[in-house]
């Protein structure tokens, strides 16, 4: 009775399909949905067709940018009546190359100082050739002349100092400041990235 009741639900299960199973129809696609470069913005509508793997895209498929900034400055001193670099002031001013060849569309601008020592009218020479001698050694590290600004503010801006010698000794200087800009693609997190903190 038991192996009876087995065979009719075998023949009732699978004898009931005597033909083939007919094949589902073809399904044609009628629009073109790849996305080469997989940041989910289907090639038709990506105007930034090779966006870095792990960037956040906007709705054109190109990456967001952030835009960063950082600074560099430099100060070089000289003996008095003096536009001879130190030695030891060299690495301030290739550390100023470094930046400027990191952010080739910057502009530096050479201040030059005087102690208000002597006539103000041999001070303002004496500091426009200090700032031409930095210029000169940014020059020789590889910096565009063209991107290199010089002015000579002679003995008007002083250092105020403690005492008149130590005044003197600052104001015997060059100075600048340059902001370098970037734009730095914005990164997405997924669960398989790990943070170096």
């Amino acid at each position: 009775m038991k192996h009876s009741l087995v065979t009719l639900m075998a023949l009732f299960l699978f004898g009931c399909s005597t033909g083939q199973i007919p094949e589902p129809p073809a399904v044609t696609q009628s629009r073109d949905l790849r996305d080469f470069d997989h940041d989910g913005v289907i090639n038709a509508r990506d105007n930034c067709a090779e966006t870095p793997l792990t960037a956040v895209v906007d709705n054109d498929g190109c990456p967001v940018y952030v835009k960063r900034a950082e600074e560099n400055d430099v100060q070089v001193l000289f003996a008095n009546d003096s536009s001879v670099i130190p030695n030891s002031f060299l690495p301030e001013i290739e550390r100023m190359s470094d930046f400027l060849k990191k952010y080739p569309e910057t502009h530096v601008e050479l201040k030059g100082h005087a102690s208000p020592v002597g006539r103000h009218q041999y001070n303002t020479q004496l500091s426009l050739k200090r700032a031409k001698q930095v210029r000169k050694q940014l020059i020789e590290n590889g910096i565009a002349p063209e991107r290199i600004k010089t002015v000579g503010f002679g003995d008007t801006m002083p250092v105020k100092s403690d005492s008149k010698e130590q005044s003197n000794t600052l104001s015997r200087r060059v100075v600048a400041k340059v902001v370098g800009e970037k734009g730095y693609v914005v990164e997405e997190w997924t669960i398989f990235m790990v943070r170096n903190n």
